[in-house]
């Protein structure tokens, strides 16, 4: 069937993987650090995916595809429920400064409360990343050193800090800007912010 649906041009991806996030079906995959429409019948043609596009690299055309089939997106996702952590250690104090899995990776770095707060944290926020956790309040250290000397050893294709909204995990946002300044590295980031009950807060 002729039918709308995303066209990804890989020479503008810039392989942030924000794309890969926001496509809730799961149609979106990185490859060899480009983001690839995997399966036609998992994109449903509404485009969540090209807002945030930094690259402009996602537009809609109309061509021959397979209809979207809700069901096997369905079972995609169900299958996409179990746990989504990719290696150990996790807690930042914990983690080597340079390890094989770091390597072109996407980096989650989270503070605890955060995946107790927000009940679909594996499946919307770890899948297809390296995930790190500490709190600054508990570890009562400022993880800025330590992770300066992660970003600066390692290439990463964006960084994703995730927080709850008191005021104690401002230190670990804050670690991550100056850890992202001190690297010298021009790497995408962004912060989500969780409410106490369990929300992400707009901002």
């Amino acid at each position: 069937m002729i039918r709308k649906i995303i066209e990804i041009n890989e020479e503008k991806c810039n392989g942030c993987g924000l794309c890969a996030e926001a496509c809730h079906e799961g149609a979106i995959e990185m490859v060899d650090g480009k983001a690839r429409l995997m399966r036609d019948d998992y994109c449903d043609g509404l485009g969540d995916c090209l807002p945030v596009c930094p690259a402009n690299a996602i537009s809609f055309v109309e061509r021959k595809a397979a209809a979207y089939d809700a069901d096997a997106v369905k079972k995609h996702q169900e299958e996409k429920t179990d746990g989504q952590l990719r290696q150990w250690p996790v807690q930042i104090r914990l983690a080597p400064v340079t390890a094989p899995y770091f390597e072109d990776a996407k980096l989650l770095i989270a503070a605890d409360c955060t995946a107790y707060a927000y009940a679909n944290f594996h499946k919307d926020f770890m899948r297809g990343k390296i995930t790190l956790v500490g709190c600054p309040k508990l570890d009562a250290v400022d993880y800025a050193e330590k992770l300066t000397e992660i970003l600066t050893h390692n290439h990463f294709q964006s960084v994703t800090v995730a927080r709850m909204e008191v005021p104690c995990c401002g230190g670990l946002e804050q670690a991550v800007k100056t850890a992202l300044i001190n690297s010298k590295k021009m790497i995408p980031w962004q912060v989500v912010t969780f409410t106490t009950d369990g929300k992400i807060l707009d901002v």
